[in-house]
């Protein structure tokens, strides 16, 4: 009788990226077990093509920012968010944040003037007017009342509305359409007409602007197109729709639950109610502290390279998770732990690198309005229920939450 050789053991199944949040206020637990394989480890996306995820901040910076890690949702290996991303990515133009240079050095240039601190700063009195007039309905209505869909969304439409010049009526439709296209639970077919529908209704507001050019947004960028000789219809409704569903969605998914998390934290609450003046703190901590883009910063190789030892082929999907690089402890000691006196402002809730989330000034500056004056005109505001009985957007592009029902 021969002796039995060992069997050796099956190499686990690298693991599928987005991974699911078991606690609504912290990231997915598999990026901890991740973070002590080394810098990069071997992930797939829902379509089950491999790639690369790092935990790390650096790491996460390095990937970012690569000269050969592109953002073109189109190339072969780019990590599908759900299935069917590319197809519907195909469909659509003039989303800048699927260009790569030197197209989106061109149309980013545009853009950018539009979103620089100072000139977000002239919109302080229209953001604090559109705040004021959000609290003073809450304070006016009925009670309980749901915070996302009569404060959050209302309030964050209205000023993307009135910058981009889209008639604020038409609310109702681009919220559902983004929340369609943006949720991982929808098929391939309910984001394609939500596409269709959202499309529709800039490509006729584009329509009007173009032959009767105002003082917003989207008459700037026909302007610029213009003067740029690269004027395309499609491809302004594409830019558009980008705007319009960045704008509003992740705006409102901040407020929601950055008051949450506020509420849960009550000592920094009453620290910031006595003392407003650390509102940009308290956002940016709360901004490291939800990570709600956690799914999107994602990038391909284009050719072969080293990051870290780790060589990556090209045509390797790269992913840096915001939510495990914010909860990076060689960058921020105490991770876990919400502190608005820590410094949070290197967090990568924006992104890194070229792409770096363009709005990020007007963020910051209405989530400061907002959070300032909420707390301040309705100080004993408290969530109505159990914290454990809200609903999350765990299956979303950005986090967030469906409702929340508040008193005071």
């Amino acid at each position: 009788m021969t002796e039995a050789q060992a069997v050796p053991a099956p190499t686990p199944a690298p693991p599928t990226f987005p991974m699911p949040r078991a606690c609504p206020f912290a990231p997915p637990a598999a990026y901890s077990e991740l973070a002590e394989k080394g810098p990069l480890t071997p992930v797939v996306d829902v379509e089950g093509t491999a790639g690369w995820l790092t935990t790390r901040h650096d790491v996460a910076r390095d990937l970012l920012a690569h000269p050969k890690a592109s953002k073109n949702l189109l190339r072969p290996g780019f990590p599908a968010l759900f299935p069917g991303a590319a197809a519907l990515a195909g469909e659509i133009k003039g989303f800048l944040i699927w260009m790569d240079p030197p197209e989106h050095t061109l149309y980013r240039h545009m853009l950018a003037g539009e979103f620089t601190m100072r000139r977000v700063q002239t919109m302080r009195p229209q953001i604090e007017k559109i705040v004021d007039e959000g609290i003073t309905r809450l304070l006016d209505g009925p009670r309980p009342v749901d915070l996302v869909h009569e404060f959050a969304l209302p309030t964050a439409s209205l000023l993307i509305s009135e910058l981009l010049g889209v008639p604020y009526s038409e609310r109702d439709l681009f919220q559902h359409a983004t929340g369609a296209i943006l949720s991982h639970e929808s098929t391939q077919e309910q984001r394609k007409n939500a596409f269709i529908q959202v499309r529709g209704l800039l490509s006729r507001v584009i329509a009007e602007r173009t032959e009767n050019l105002g003082d917003d947004l989207l008459s700037t960028l026909i302007r610029k197109y213009r003067e740029a000789d690269v004027f395309d219809h499609d491809h302004l409704v594409g830019m558009a729709v980008m705007l319009l569903g960045a704008g509003h969605e992740t705006t409102a998914n901040m407020i929601a639950l950055g008051t949450l998390g506020l509420l849960q934290q009550p000592e920094a609450l009453a620290e910031f109610k006595a003392d407003p003046a650390l509102a940009p703190k308290v956002v940016d901590e709360l901004l490291r502290y939800f990570s709600i883009g956690d799914h999107v910063t994602c990038r391909v190789a284009t050719e072969d390279i080293e990051v870290r030892g780790v060589h990556i082929p090209a045509g390797s999907g790269l992913i840096a998770p915001n939510a495990a690089a914010n909860r990076d402890p060689a960058v921020f000691p105490n991770p876990d732990a919400f502190d608005i006196h820590r410094n949070s402002k290197s967090h990568l809730a924006f992104g890194f690198g070229i792409h770096q989330c363009l709005g990020q000034h007007l963020a910051r500056l209405e989530l400061e309005i907002v959070f300032t004056e909420l707390f301040r005109r309705i100080p004993d505001l408290r969530v109505d229920g159990e914290v454990a009985d809200l609903q999350f957007k765990d299956q979303a592009l950005f986090y967030g939450l469906h409702r929340l029902p508040v008193t005071w």
